[in-house]
């Protein structure tokens, strides 16, 4: 599919075929596009969760505002950022660029990061919403509906998926095959209303 018909097509599905299963082969197309999404210092802070357990699943809807899509979806993915990957080995994130490269990024991630919680936390979130719209358009491509959510209680999500002290649950982002069309869009607002030149 075009990338500009899939960002037209691309619609927040609510309704799915609670018996239809992705292929594997399909799931891991779909996962090996969303790490393709860019991120900052190329730390790739991502972190997928695919819930597979029925009983999770269930679990997690009960808080998520009974929300069908959270089980009836062939996938739930919850979108988390590892707030230290920044300092987890860091030189790994550039093992195959050039050895000037290295000895300039590596050493650039610790003073970036290391002093301000607010910009790890910050860049988490980017980088989750860049790979959620990947997700998303991937999906699109291949035939799929998605919705992203955030409609869900955090902490108790967090408890549910053993969620590391140093991660941070950014969003879900459900696929499958969707069974009722979403509502006609309401009405995106003209660009004059949204696109500034140079100032505001």
């Amino acid at each position: 599919m075009d990338t500009f018909d899939a960002i037209e097509a691309r619609r927040a599905v609510k309704h799915y075929d609670p018996e239809h299963r992705m292929t594997e082969a399909e799931v891991e197309k779909l996962m090996s596009h969303a790490v393709l999404s860019p991120t900052a210092f190329n730390i790739q802070n991502w972190r997928f969760v695919l819930v597979r357990d029925p009983e999770l699943r269930k679990a997690i809807r009960a808080v998520s505002w009974d929300q069908a899509q959270v089980t009836d979806a062939s996938l739930l993915i919850i979108l988390c950022a590892d707030l230290k990957s920044w300092a987890k080995d860091p030189a790994r994130y550039w093992r195959l660029a050039p050895q000037e490269v290295q000895d300039f990024l590596v050493p650039a991630l610790a003073p970036y990061y290391e002093h301000s919680e607010q910009v790890q936390r910050d860049e988490g979130m980017r980088s989750c919403g860049i790979a959620a719209q990947t997700l998303m358009l991937s999906a699109k491509a291949m035939g799929y509906d998605s919705c992203p959510m955030d409609g869900f209680d955090y902490e108790a999500v967090g408890k549910l998926i053993n969620l590391p002290e140093d991660h941070a649950i950014s969003m879900f982002v459900v696929v499958g095959k969707g069974i009722k069309e979403a509502w006609p869009r309401p009405g995106q607002l003209p660009l004059d209303d949204v696109l500034v030149t140079d100032t505001f």
